[in-house]
C-alpha cells in the first residue's frame, strides 16, 4: 500500500511537471511553420531539424523520460496488484476465439479491397498498376480469399495462398509493403486453422462421426487432421508471430510514413488543423507521431508490457478512426484485429513479459478466484 501511495504521489508530481513544461514550451515552439504545399525533400534532415530545435528537444526528451519512469513505476508496483492476474485469467477463456478474430480481421478488408479495387493497401489501386483483365483477376482473387477466410473453409490452405499473394504483390509493387500486418496475420491463421466457429470445424465434426454419409466421401479430413497434429507444437509461438509482426509494422509506419517521408503527414496536420487541437509546431506532430509508432513497435518487438501496448494501439486506432472523417476504415481493420489478438494472447514465448512472469510467479500469491488459489485452498 505504501508503494502504491508513493507511486500516486510521484504521478502527481509528473503531471505537474508536464503542465509547467508545456506552458514554457508552447510559446517557443509555435513560431516555426512548415509549408505543406512544398514538402521537404530530405525526410531525415527534416526530422533532425525538428528534434534539434531546443524547445522541441526539451519536449521530446521530457516525454521520453516520463515514459521510461512510468514503465519503471508500473514494473515496481505490478507484483502488488492482483487485478492483472485476474485479467490474464479471464483472457485465457477467450483463446478459443482468436482464430475467428484473425479470420474476420483479414477476411473483411480483403473482401473490401477486392470490391473497391486495391491490393492490400489503399495506396496501391489495381486500376493504376494493372491492365483490365489483370484487375478483374486480382479483385476476384482477393474477394475469394476474403470470403473463404470469413467462412473458415480450407482455412490453412487459403491463408498460405493469401500469404503468397501478398509476398508476390510486395515484390512487384513495393508500396504494398506498407500493409505488412498481413504477413503475421496469414502465418498465424495457417498455424491455428479455422478454429470455432468455422466451416472447417463443422465439416470435420461431421466427417469424423461414425456412420455419417459425408464421412464416407470426405477426402480431406484425415489429411487435415495429420497436418493439424504436425502444426500443434508450433501454435505456442502464434503470440510471438503476431507481436513481432505488429511491432515491425509499427516501426515501418513510423519510419516510412513519418520520419523519412514527412510530406503527407504535414499535409494531414494542415488539412485537419491539428495544431489547433494541440498547439505545437506541425513538425512536432509528424515527428512525434513517428517516434510514438516506433516506440510502440520496439516495445512489442521485445515483448515488454505487451497487453498494455496493444491496448494503447487499439485506442490510437480508434481515435484516428473518429478524428479523421475520410480515413480509410478498411485499411485499419487488420491492425485492429491484430492488436486485439495480441491483447488477448499476451507476449508469448521469447518475450520480456514471459520472463518477468516466470520470475515473479513463484513469489506471487494466487489471484482471488483463480485455479491456483483453489488448489492451494
Amino acid at each position: 500500500m505504501i508503494q502504491i501511495r508513493e507511486a500516486v504521489r510521484r504521478s502527481g508530481l509528473t503531471v505537474a511537471t508536464v503542465v509547467l513544461l508545456w506552458a514554457a514550451i508552447r510559446p517557443a515552439a509555435a513560431h516555426v511553420r512548415y509549408v505543406t504545399a512544398d514538402p521537404p525533400d530530405d525526410g531525415l534532415q527534416f526530422t533532425i531539424g525538428v528534434l534539434t530545435e531546443p524547445a522541441n528537444a526539451l519536449l521530446f526528451g521530457t516525454t521520453g523520460l516520463l515514459a521510461v519512469a512510468g514503465v519503471g513505476a508500473y514494473l515496481w508496483v505490478r507484483p502488488t496488484i492482483p487485478d492483472f492476474d485476474v485479467l490474464r485469467s479471464a483472457l485465457r477463456e477467450y483463446l478459443t476465439y482468436v482464430p475467428w478474430m484473425l479470420r474476420l480481421s483479414l477476411g473483411l478488408p480483403l473482401v473490401g479491397a477486392g470490391f473497391i479495387g486495391y491490393l492490400f493497401s489503399p495506396s496501391v489501386r489495381t486500376a493504376d498498376v494493372l491492365g483490365t483483365t489483370a484487375q478483374a483477376e486480382a479483385r476476384i482473387l482477393l474477394i475469394g480469399i476474403g470470403f473463404f477466410l470469413l467462412f473458415g473453409l480450407a482455412t490453412r490452405a487459403v491463408a498460405l495462398v493469401g500469404l503468397a499473394t501478398y509476398v508476390g504483390s510486395a515484390i512487384v509493387f513495393p508500396t504494398t509493403i506498407i500493409a505488412l500486418e498481413y504477413v503475421p496475420g496469414f502465418i498465424a491463421i495457417a498455424l491455428l486453422g479455422g478454429g470455432r466457429p468455422s466451416a472447417d470445424h463443422l465439416l470435420e465434426r461431421v466427417a469424423s462421426s461414425p456412420g455419417t454419409y459425408y464421412g464416407r466421401i470426405d477426402p480431406v479430413h484425415r489429411r487435415a487432421g495429420t497436418i493439424r497434429d504436425r502444426l500443434d507444437p508450433y501454435t505456442a509461438y502464434v503470440p510471438t508471430v503476431l507481436r513481432i509482426g505488429l511491432g515491425a509494422t509499427f516501426v515501418l509506419l513510423g519510419l516510412g510514413e513519418k520520419l523519412l517521408r514527412p510530406g503527407p503527414g504535414l499535409g494531414v496536420v494542415e488539412k485537419y488543423d491539428l495544431t489547433a487541437v494541440v498547439p505545437v509546431d506541425p513538425g512536432v506532430w509528424v515527428v512525434g507521431a513517428g517516434l510514438a509508432e516506433i516506440a510502440f513497435g520496439i516495445v512489442l518487438l521485445f515483448g515488454l508490457l505487451t497487453r498494455a501496448t496493444a491496448a494503447g494501439a487499439f485506442v490510437l486506432f480508434t481515435v484516428t478512426l473518429f478524428a479523421l472523417p475520410d480515413d480509410p476504415v478498411l485499411a485499419h481493420i487488420t491492425m485492429f484485429g491484430l492488436a486485439s489478438a495480441v491483447f488477448t494472447l499476451g507476449g508469448g514465448p521469447l518475450s520480456i513479459d514471459d520472463w518477468l512472469n516466470s520470475s515473479v510467479e513463484p513469489h506471487r500469491k494466487p489471484a482471488p478466484g483463480s485455479q491456483a488459489e483453489s488448489r492451494s485452498g
